[in-house]
């Protein structure tokens, strides 16, 4: 009973307008900030250096250089309902699933490849 009521509840929040993102990619996501009585859309852009799960659970994990050259990584679920849009900027080239080693490396030496 309990696991037909989950799926129930995944099917229903399950999106159909996310576009094809890979890692590598830099994406700009549009999240809902909620502040107090108002809501807007604040968008988080970077590179893809992550994706796992699969279904309903799924999801990826997106870094950006901010201010002073911090790195900031955020998770998003992909079928999250905080999530507004998704959009892919730029698609990058990597040979590798997961891009973890860009957490050590900055400037110039952080950059991908574009794929074409």
């Amino acid at each position: 009973m309990s696991q037909q009521l989950l799926e129930e509840l995944g099917r229903r929040q399950y999106r159909t307008d996310i576009p094809e993102f890979r890692v590598g990619d830099t994406v700009r996501v549009g999240v809902k900030v909620v502040e107090g009585n108002r809501e807007r859309v604040q968008d988080f852009e970077g590179v893809v250096i992550r994706r796992r799960g699969e279904g309903i659970n799924e999801n990826f994990t997106v870094r950006r250089i901010a201010s002073h050259g911090i790195g900031v990584e955020r998770t998003f679920l992909l079928h999250a309902p905080r999530i507004d849009s998704i959009k892919v900027i730029r698609q990058g080239k990597v040979r590798r699933a997961k891009l973890y080693y860009l957490r050590g490396r900055a400037g110039k030496a952080a950059r991908i490849r574009e794929r074409r």
